[in-house]
């Protein structure tokens, strides 16, 4: 009996390791995915196509060392792969590219398979943790702009393919709300934490007659949806 129960307490040991031990590896991985997100390195790739690390790094404007790194790691980890017969070029002369698909999950910010902007929204919630570990001691609060700007942009980034794509259909399967939404005299509906205003868009173009007014407590997040909706305005 005694055996067994140290056997089970070795193997609940060392699956925690082993589980550990991989999201430490996700997370790095997600770091590296944040700054491909961050400096644009995946749009360079999708609109350039297959790149050395020098035109990368030159269309990019960042430094040729990191983009070699950079490069290196993302092809290793399968997030990039390297240009069909360029497996035995020299460093300086393989090119890189996205495999086919990944551009909707870490580049393109209205498809449903988008999910690259956790990455950011995860540096923001490292960046606030020792925020956090002194709220635990003192029993406060954190506010919402300590956890920053990656944050902010990761959370707004990943709704707004929903909101894009499914908001509208999600109304319309509220017979009542859809009616009131599309008829005379047009409704006023305050959208109540509309953050970077994805949601507020997603409802005045579905409704256009409608007035739609988004809200929120961070000033940060409402510049961003005004900024936006302006955009929208404009195209």
């Amino acid at each position: 009996m005694t055996d067994q129960i140290a056997n089970a307490s070795d193997q609940a040991r060392d699956a925690l390791v082993e589980r550990l031990f991989r999201a430490t590896i996700g997370t790095l991985e997600l770091f590296s995915v944040y700054l491909g997100w961050r400096v644009g390195l995946y749009t360079a790739l999708r609109d350039g196509g297959p790149r050395t690390a020098g035109e990368l790094a030159k269309q990019a404007g960042i430094d040729l060392r990191y983009a070699q790194e950079w490069l290196e790691q993302q092809a290793v980890a399968g997030l990039l792969q390297v240009a069909p017969g360029d497996d035995g070029e020299p460093a300086d002369r393989r090119r890189y590219l996205l495999p086919a698909g990944h551009a909707d999950v870490l580049v393109d910010p209205t498809s449903l398979a988008h999910i690259a902007p956790f990455a950011p929204m995860v540096v923001g919630i490292g960046g606030a943790l020792p925020e956090v570990a002194k709220a635990y001691r003192s029993g406060a609060g954190v506010p919402y702009a300590d956890y920053g700007t990656d944050f902010q942009d990761g959370q707004g980034a990943i709704n707004r393919p929903t909101f894009t794509h499914e908001l509208a259909g999600w109304i319309a399967a509220m017979p009542d709300i859809h009616r009131r939404l599309s008829e005379q005299p047009p409704a006023r509906v305050a959208d109540l934490g509309c953050g970077q205003g994805h949601s507020t868009i997603a409802l005045a173009k579905a409704y256009p007659d409608a007035q739609i007014v988004g809200l929120d407590l961070d000033p940060a997040s409402v510049a961003d949806a005004i900024q936006l909706a302006a955009e929208q305005s404009a195209t």
